[in-house]
């Protein structure tokens, strides 16, 4: 005879094998520059739009190294293939190198620096890959050597920029192109890399990538989903851009851009596809919807067209009002509503009431997979927040506290939109076991954290018009007292900091770890709730 965590068990893991069924959608980063936002910070987020990619959120300590050591290189980082991490490599180690909080893209270092990552589209003549090409730098390794080498925005481009041209560019998302938000408490930039196609070769004396980075506005906002968004480049401007030297030449060498037309160059134009693709190019829709919501979120007053296309739209945006944590949070939970986007709008969600008026199912959702969609015959529309996102977080970096105290982020497991997201600070120096480890993709488990934010994020949808509310009775109250704490917790972490670092780093490891905790029994609890509630049966 089954008892009650057994069957539980069972049939959380039948609704799984039906609901995890595609790859990487990819994903959307948004950076606001100090005086863009309300308490002075530098934000930047990261939605890691991909079903498989590793979510297991922990702190890599720094270490010494003896002179000539060597650093291992692996693709398969991001987790998004079985198998685990495969080695590519080595190159030479640096003498010391900082903490950082690995996840399938590495994230935020113990000195304030955060990056986000989005993959983008690149040229055909670009791609290169893996099997019997010789780049070996993937954006997720470029992203730990950045953290672990740099004290700053600036430093971690320069340094991933030197290392792609060095060790070559290597697609890890399809063929695609890379973009990361690299930010500090005093900047943000946007950086850019692409690969330089599949016959480079490390001893040719030819760089192996072309990168540029454009610093973002301090009083302005930038939106990267999916698409390169640097266009015209003055590399005599050193405080607002930096370049790889062949940023215009490769283009030129490989047909892309024709000096002689006299037109200016255009980065963006010279390394991304205009059409022809469904995903990257300048015309995807998916790209485009999610420039047209959150540019309207963020200057309602403006006239924005929904199919605008993707190059009418500015670098960076200064928002009508000075933006917090919560509202990109906000921003990066958003399915499009109110606009021609909005999936829950569609007539086919209609039904007849009880006095015969049409009205909404309770089935109806803002997320529908994209074989609900279809089933429905509702045109897909790629929405911010998805249902196979593996994790998301907003970061927060501000100069006027201590470094292990003034930069957090707001980490959340699975669907932006359904998610809690925890403070952990750059001086937290481990995290709950459950966040750490203990997931595997192909067998549920109580002692994965993980699979308890997956879990709600199925059965919300089961009825959503419903479900949503009692998600949100849960959530946002204990979200509400994580920010309501922020001031008392960073101001006795500072007065300790004072008195000796290592016990900040212990206030505030021991916060993060009681946050996550919270978080993840309220969900195993409202999923005990919700499968009761809402399973067939009733």
């Amino acid at each position: 005879m089954f008892s009650r965590r057994s069957f539980f068990r069972t049939f959380v893991l039948l609704v799984f094998c039906v609901a995890l069924v595609l790859p990487a959608v990819a994903c959307t980063d948004i950076v606001a520059g100090k005086d863009a936002t309300v308490d002075g910070s530098v934000i930047t987020c990261h939605t890691a739009d991909g079903a498989y990619y590793d979510a297991q959120i922990r702190f890599i300590p720094g270490q010494k190294y003896p002179a000539g050591a060597k650093m291992d290189i692996f693709r398969n980082i991001i987790g998004e293939e079985p198998g685990g991490w495969v080695k590519i490599g080595e190159i030479p180690q640096v003498a010391e190198t900082y903490g950082y909080f690995h996840t399938g893209y590495p994230a935020m270092n113990q000195h304030r620096v955060a990056m986000g990552e989005t993959t983008i589209g690149q040229k055909e003549i670009l791609k290169t890959v893996a099997a019997g090409g010789k780049a070996i730098m993937t954006i997720e390794q470029l992203a730990v050597l950045g953290l672990q080498r740099a004290k700053t925005a600036r430093e971690a481009v320069q340094i991933m920029g030197d290392l792609s041209q060095k060790y070559g560019m290597l697609p890890s998302c399809g063929t695609e192109g890379e973009c990361l938000t690299v930010t500090d408490p005093d900047e943000a930039w946007i950086f850019h890399v692409y690969s330089t196609g599949f016959g480079w070769l490390p001893d040719s004396g030819k760089p192996g990538s072309v990168w540029a980075a454009q610093r973002v506005p301090d009083d302005e906002v930038v939106i990267v989903p999916n698409i390169g968004r640097i266009r015209q480049i003055d590399p005599k401007d050193t405080k607002n851009f930096m370049v790889s030297d062949n940023y215009m030449q490769h283009a030129i060498d490989t047909g892309l851009y024709d000096p002689k037309s006299g037109d200016p160059f255009d980065f963006q134009a010279a390394y991304t596809p205009a059409t022809g693709n469904d995903d990257w190019a300048l015309s995807s829709m998916w790209i485009r919807n999610r420039l047209y919501t959150i540019h309207k979120a963020l200057a309602p007053s403006r006239e924005w067209e929904p199919y605008a296309a993707t190059n009418s739209y500015p670098f960076s945006i200064k928002p009508e009002k000075k933006i917090s944590v919560q509202d990109v949070m906000a921003l990066i939970r958003e399915y499009n509503k109110g606009s021609v986007f909005d999936m829950s709008e569609h007539p086919a969600w209609l039904i007849a009431g009880k006095d015969g008026k049409m009205e909404k199912s309770p089935l109806t959702t803002p997320f529908p997979t994209k074989r609900q969609a279809k089933l429905l015959k509702i045109p897909y529309s790629r929405t911010i927040g998805v249902y196979n996102c593996a994790y998301s977080w907003v970061s927060q970096m501000r100069k006027d506290l201590p470094e292990p105290v003034g930069g957090v982020m707001w980490f959340g497991y699975d669907q932006p939109a359904h998610t809690l997201y925890v403070p952990v600070y750059t001086g937290t120096r481990d995290t709950k076991e459950s966040w750490k480890s203990n997931f595997d993709r192909d067998l549920f488990s109580f002692d994965s954290a993980q699979w308890a934010f997956m879990l709600q994020d199925d059965v919300v949808n089961w009825r959503y018009q419903e479900a949503i509310e009692d998600l949100k009775a849960v959530r946002d109250p204990i979200e509400a007292e994580f920010f309501a704490k922020q001031a008392e917790i960073e101001k006795k972490a500072t007065e300790l900091y004072k008195e000796d670092p290592a016990k900040a780093e212990k206030f505030l490891t021991d916060y993060t770890i009681e946050c996550m905790a919270k978080a993840e029994k309220a969900y195993w609890d409202l999923n005990a709730r919700s499968i009761a509630k809402y399973i067939n049966n009733r």
